[in-house]
């Protein structure tokens, strides 16, 4: 499959579309360098609920659980989610800004929703991952490595935004990741660098 068969208007083939409201237009001439990695679940440590897909769809029912006020109202988005089974979901084409990073900056660049692609993998924050996520995230990777040449690394949201937020954590095996992409294990720093 070449690339312009796996990319659609910037919907991936091999992803369940679900578009959500909460996107926006990257500034012009934005090259895309930077893959931000999270994990989320909603509430904290219950999975394949579907709370994930409401609350980027706006349409969560703020009053099903009692952690949910915390975050009523909310609007965010991610470009992609991997399910705890590996099956991905793609909510935001990767050629619009997701609402995913919040305040941030990456390599003395600000705002990076600007020019990052987000990718929330379904856990909990320091916990583990599972081998079929790991999987999808390395083929997903490599497809966004074919179509945007830009991407310079990989970096959690715990990079990105220090002290604020930690996602996603100590469980995350970001040498795992490197091996997947091919980079070299042994000298893996965040973010990880796409040899050219």
């Amino acid at each position: 499959m070449n690339v312009q068969q796996a990319w659609q208007n910037g919907w991936f083939e091999n992803a369940k579309h679900l578009p959500s409201p909460n996107v926006g237009q990257r500034p012009p001439g934005t090259k895309l360098r930077l893959v931000v990695l999270h994990s989320i679940s909603l509430p904290p440590g219950e999975f394949s609920n579907g709370c994930i897909e409401q609350l980027f769809t706006n349409t969560l029912d703020w009053d099903a659980h009692p952690y949910f006020q915390q975050i009523r109202g909310t609007e965010v988005s991610s470009h992609f989610v991997i399910a705890r089974s590996g099956e991905l979901t793609q909510f935001v084409s990767i050629h619009e800004r997701a609402w995913h990073a919040g305040q941030s900056s990456w390599c003395g660049t600000n705002n990076c929703n600007d020019f990052s692609i987000g990718i929330e993998l379904e856990g909990l924050e320091g916990g583990s991952f599972e081998p079929y996520q790991y999987n999808t995230l390395s083929a997903l990777s490599a497809a966004l490595l074919k179509v945007l040449p830009d991407i310079e690394g990989f970096a959690g949201h715990e990079h990105i935004a220090p002290g604020r937020k930690r996602d996603p954590g100590s469980g995350f095996e970001w040498q795992r990741l490197a091996v997947l992409l091919g980079a070299d294990a042994n000298q893996l720093s965040w973010p990880i660098p796409i040899q050219k």
